[in-house]
């Protein structure tokens, strides 16, 4: 059974080759009909017969019907095994003609999965098509030129991030030594000391966010630097229990379930990975609303998923969420909420250790988020 999907390049070439070869056919079949027509017609109708005739011309006139008699009958029965063919010849013209299209297609459909395989991470792969120099090399080269320009741009991009996060780092420096050197004077104020311990926190987490840049930029262009088996339900515990105040402030019932867990990766990547999932279901949240934390190893896959409660969210606005600079709505448009980078730096720290960031509007409201990593040693 010939299956076409309508509108495809491969059904219209099917048609065409079989239209061809049925049109051939029957051009065919009409001028062999027409020939046919003119032989029995440059015979003659036989001569009238009369009574002088002699036996000999009688014999020979009666021959002549049964010479006519039997080009007719013929002539039928090669038209009804001619159109019987034809059908036959339809039904083959039809297996041909898509035998011919998946043949004439078949370097388009390498270069359509070739090109499906490549991404954001490995565009340095081509497509290298051989072969004579045709429209399809010429489609398949573009297409390697088009790659190698992408890749050009995201290693710009990429080099930028980590030389930005290095400048970076030392004004960061200069600024943590001099706030050490302020209030390691004798006599400052205690409320001076206060402020400068949250400053040097602030400091701090900050050094540790253009470390995470550093390191992630290094990632993109290769393997992770520093790979190590990472507890992920550890991490998940210090960052419940580092966001404590917020919690409690919001009145939140917070319930976990975490079992064994080990990823590997980049510890302090994977720290802020799981810093920011927790960070963005408590600022988030609702008053009295619920986070559920949970960590699990199925197959070769370790998974950290959160779930917080909520009002129904819309899944295409959920999804523009692990873009930068992305939020939900007008109660997430506030500074105070943060800028809008922890779901973007959750997924592109997700991929960078070979996993993904899947987000899900629930049915009932609120958000899951889910994390698949490649799990860190055999179970």
């Amino acid at each position: 059974m010939i299956r076409l999907r309508k509108g495809t390049v491969g059904a219209r070439f099917t048609i065409l080759y079989a239209g061809v070869f049925l049109l051939s056919g029957v051009v065919l079949l009409a001028l062999t009909f027409v020939l046919s027509d003119t032989e029995v017609a440059s015979v003659g109708p036989p001569p009238p017969g009369g009574d002088g005739m002699t036996g000999a011309q009688r014999h020979i006139l009666q021959l002549q019907r049964q010479l006519g008699d039997t080009e007719a009958n013929q002539s039928r029965q090669l038209l009804v095994g001619s159109l019987l063919a034809l059908v036959v010849m339809a039904i083959v013209s039809l297996l041909v003609g898509r035998a011919l299209a998946r043949r004439v297609l078949r370097p388009l459909r390498l270069i359509t999965a070739a090109t499906r395989r490549i991404s954001a991470d490995n565009l340095d792969r081509r497509l290298a098509v051989s072969g004579p120099a045709d429209e399809v090399k010429d489609l398949a080269d573009t297409i390697d030129g088009l790659l190698e320009r992408l890749e050009a741009s995201f290693a710009a991009q990429r080099r930028f991030v980590a030389n930005a996060s290095h400048e970076l780092r030392t004004p960061l420096a200069t600024m943590r030594a001099s706030l050490d050197v302020a209030i390691a004077k004798p006599g400052v104020p205690a409320q001076t000391l206060v402020v400068g311990d949250r400053l040097r926190t602030q400091l701090d987490q900050v050094d540790q966010l253009l470390n995470g840049f550093l390191v992630l930029a290094r990632a993109q262009h290769g393997a992770l630097a520093e790979a190590a088996v990472v507890d992920l339900d550890d991490l998940v515990t210090r960052a419940l229990t580092g966001h404590a105040a917020g919690i409690a402030a919001k009145r939140l019932d917070v319930t976990a379930r975490l079992r064994a867990a080990d990823a590997r990766g980049d510890a302090a990547l994977l720290s802020r990975m799981v810093q920011n999932v927790i960070d963005n279901a408590v600022a988030h949240n609702e008053e009295d609303g619920w986070i559920h934390a949970e960590t699990v190893r199925e197959g070769a896959e370790v998974r950290f998923v959160v779930q917080t409660g909520g009002r129904v969210l819309a899944q295409g606005d959920v999804d523009r969420l692990a873009r930068p600079f992305e939020r939900l709505g007008a109660d997430r448009t506030g500074s105070e909420n943060g800028s809008g980078l922890g779901l973007s730096i959750v997924a592109a720290i997700a991929a960078a250790h070979g996993g993904r960031l899947d987000l899900l509007a629930r049915p009932q409201g609120g958000l899951r988020v889910s994390i698949a990593l490649p799990a860190g040693a055999t179970a």
